[in-house]
């Protein structure tokens, strides 16, 4: 009789911080997805940058080197954010994210510029950093259904990538850009409070430490103690089989941020994709009455984004389900070579028109995010345990850091060069991935 009512109290743990986590990982991809559908907003809005005596123009490629700013620093904040986790607390570290990101995006509202867009991208990149390692810690120490718990979390992580740039397209049609980024600051600031007031233990799912040295307090789960261990901890992931891990990773960051950051740019200047008067759409009167003087328009590229991204939920649960079903380094092989296939198809299948484009951006929301428990599963496969969270941190490091680049790598191509030889870079990404992955599952 006496377990029935640790179970209740654990239960109540595993909500409590599931909830949490839930909510703060939707906020960070809602903030993250939501910054491309304004890109086409400040190319039509900007002319120049001003800085001092000289006068940069604003191009795709000054836009691509902006945003990643912000990406960039979403990235290598995961490393330190890591490291400070372990001495501060998921709770403390998970509010200020929240914080940070509501603060940013009401900087954004208030930006006269893109100088002052480019400091609100910095605040958000540093404080959206920290919520992976803070966030995948506390549900690994905290909750007892673990499995379930990063289920959950992972499908709340993709509602975010797919609703928020869906719910910024509607609230443009009726809202200029800066009041839109001012209305998204509010969630954050709710989400901060509910963190503050949550009750939950961090440490619940932890086994106190044995004599034999196996417990929650021995060396597999105390992460690193020093700047030399950290060092030499690094040395050891290096030097063997994570290395080629590592640049899997890097490789999938790259190839994401470099296909979405101007999805929504891009697919306007295809058949079926331009925008469309909102008066058009609806009866004579009510028609004026709402399309007004203003001539409000509606992009279709920007909902068939939004949709891309929502997709993914399903490649996040097939990947999943596949990891179990077959060996992690053919899952990169395939997977990554079907996304190496898929840039290739891109342009031909977007200059079919709206509706064969559909069906392609179907799959490709699918194998976007299907790739992903599966480098997941890798990283836990070549790596010690006593090294686990580090290893997940250079993980981060290399999808959200070096992929960062990806952004810029997409505006100096599309800038200097054109789409044809942006998909063929992707396209070479996406095969070099899939190389590796061959690569490993022959060893």
């Amino acid at each position: 009789m006496a377990p029935r009512p640790r179970r209740s109290c654990v239960n109540r743990n595993d909500r409590s911080i599931v909830g949490l986590t839930m909510l703060a990982h939707g906020m960070v991809h809602t903030y993250e997805l939501s910054i491309p559908i304004f890109i086409p907003i400040w190319l039509a809005e900007f002319d120049v940058v001003s800085l001092g005596s000289t006068e940069v123009a604003v191009t795709s490629a000054t836009l691509g080197l902006l945003v990643t700013v912000g990406y960039g620093l979403f990235g290598l904040g995961a490393l330190p954010g890591g490291v400070l986790v372990d001495r501060v607390g998921s709770r403390r570290l998970i509010t200020a994210c929240l914080v940070g990101m509501a603060s940013s995006f009401l900087l954004l509202g208030l930006a006269p510029g893109l100088i002052a867009i480019t400091l609100a991208m910095v605040v958000w990149g540093i404080s959206a950093s920290v919520y992976h390692p803070a966030g995948l810690a506390l549900l690994s120490k905290g909750v007892e259904e673990r499995g379930t718990g990063f289920a959950y979390h992972g499908i709340a992580g993709n509602l975010g990538i797919g609703l928020g740039p869906l719910l910024t397209a509607i609230m443009l049609l009726f809202l200029g850009w800066q009041t839109v980024a001012m209305v998204l600051a509010a969630p954050a600031l709710l989400a901060a409070a509910y963190a503050v007031r949550a009750s939950f233990d961090e440490t619940a799912a932890v086994e106190p430490a044995t004599d034999g040295g196996e417990g929650g307090d021995s060396k597999a789960d105390a992460g690193v103690d020093s700047f030399a261990e950290f060092v030499s901890e690094s040395r050891v992931l290096f030097t063997g089989s994570f290395a080629l891990v590592f640049l899997v990773v890097m490789l999938s960051g790259l190839y994401y941020r470099g296909i979405l950051t101007f999805m929504p740019e891009l697919l306007q200047s295809f058949p079926g994709f331009e925008p469309v008067a909102i008066s058009s759409l609806l009866p004579g009167g009510l028609g004026d009455v709402v399309g007004g003087s203003g001539g409000q328009t509606l992009s279709p590229a920007n909902y068939v984004y939004s949709g891309l991204l929502m997709i993914g939920v399903l490649g996040q649960y097939a990947g999943g389900k596949l990891t179990d079903r077959m060996p992690v380094e053919r899952g990169l092989m395939l997977g990554y070579g079907l996304l190496g296939v898929l840039a290739v198809l891109f342009l031909p299948i977007a200059n079919l028109g709206f509706v064969p484009f559909l069906a392609f951006g179907a799959v490709l929301g699918v194998a976007l995010f299907v790739v992903q428990p599966f480098y997941q599963a890798t990283v836990a496969e070549y790596t010690p345990a006593g090294t686990r969270g580090l290893s997940y941190g250079y993980t981060y490091l290399g999808v959200f850091g070096v992929g960062a680049l990806g952004g810029a790598i997409a505006g100096a191509i599309l800038t200097y060069a054109n789409e044809q030889v942006l998909f063929a870079v992707l396209a070479a990404f996406g095969f070099l991935a899939g190389g590796i992955g061959l690569v490993l599952s022959r060893r």
